[in-house]
């Protein structure tokens, strides 16, 4: 029986249950998938229509195993975690302290500054193999990456006691930076893509739509790093507060949506990996599986960190951990991950 550390289920219909110590995935009465609970570390639902049984659930509460669910374009929908995560009050109560503080100040303007640090070493990374090749290219982005870094020295010019006094600042230097790095992505997309620029909600683009739906399954893995290292989704820093928005996942996912999503989507861009949309302008199957499985992989994926080499998905988990400690006021600082590649 083959290893499954993620279990994706995306077929209408799907059901979820429990046989012995696998959780066994069947559809319209055929059986799918056996996946051992021994080797899972999540389960992803991309479909409408699939249900699970309680002793699917409880099994993967047991074992500590979150499930996540995501709609067709990638936006979360919901998490099952144990309720045994949640205990974990003091943590939990600094962070909330923070927000009055200059932790908070201190945390927003990290995750700000690893974000465009970690843009411009993405586009430069990407466009070092044009150099030869397409040197107007090379150059073109080489300066937009430039330019998204001079955005960094505004960083430090904004002050205040709490995040609420510079949070509009901090996000308009992050927005800039941002219009300056997407134009510069839309340069190593091919032409026949037909990149309209950066959107969001509503994309009617494959490149927009494979975003998303990457970013949708990132915002599964950071999530669930935050739940283990005792933090609260849904208090953020640098992200407003809002019911239902999970906005320290916003805050840490900056991070890493670089390293994990935008550089697989380029490189399945360029590769010349189908992403066919249906009438509705979204992805359709097979394309968001396609996507799905490159985003796992790039998780298991191993880069250098603090002197060591890890997986990113425990680079994610360090992370959370650290800022834990840093809301606590057990570390001096927090320090933002930085890809080096």
């Amino acid at each position: 029986m083959p290893i499954i550390p993620h279990l994706i289920v995306d077929e209408y219909g799907s059901f979820i249950g429990k046989k012995s110590e696998r959780l066994l995935v069947t559809c319209r009465g055929e059986k799918r998938v056996e996946a051992p609970l021994l080797h899972l570390e999540t389960v992803l639902i991309a479909a409408r229509g699939v249900s699970l049984s309680s002793d699917a659930i409880a099994a993967c509460a047991d074992n500590g195993i979150p499930i996540h669910v995501i709609d067709s374009r990638g936006a979360p929908v919901g998490s099952l975690y144990s309720s045994a995560l949640a205990a974990t009050i003091e943590t939990r109560r600094a962070q909330l302290m923070a927000r009055g503080d200059r932790r908070g100040v201190a945390f927003a303007k990290a995750i700000a500054a690893g974000k465009i640090r970690n843009q411009a070493t993405l586009l430069k990374y990407m466009a070092k193999n044009r150099k030869e090749r397409q040197p107007e290219l090379f150059q073109s982005v080489r300066l937009l990456a430039d330019e998204v870094l001079d955005h960094l020295a505004e960083l430090e010019r904004w002050q205040g006691a709490t995040v609420d006094e510079c949070r509009g600042q901090l996000l308009s230097t992050e927005g800039r930076a941002a219009q300056k790095y997407w134009a510069a992505f839309g340069l190593l997309i091919p032409a026949e893509r037909q990149w309209p620029g950066r959107r969001t909600q509503g994309a009617q683009d494959a490149v927009n739509g494979a975003l998303n739906y990457g970013y949708g399954i990132l915002y599964g893995a950071v999530e669930r790093a935050l739940v283990l290292a005792g933090l609260d989704p849904y208090a953020g820093f640098l992200h407003v507060d809002r019911p239902g928005k999970p906005s320290l996942v916003f805050d840490l996912i900056e991070e890493f949506r670089q390293a994990i999503v935008d550089r697989t989507v380029v490189a399945m861009c360029n590769l010349g990996m189908e992403l066919a949309l249906d009438e509705q302008g979204r992805l359709e199957h097979a394309a968001r599986k396609a996507i799905a499985e490159k985003i796992l992989a790039r998780l298991e994926a191993v880069e250098a960190y603090e002197g060591k080499r890890f997986a990113l998905r425990a680079i994610i988990q360090h992370q959370a951990r650290r800022l834990a400690q840093f809301l606590r006021e057990e570390r001096a600082e927090y320090a933002p991950y930085e890809a080096a590649w």
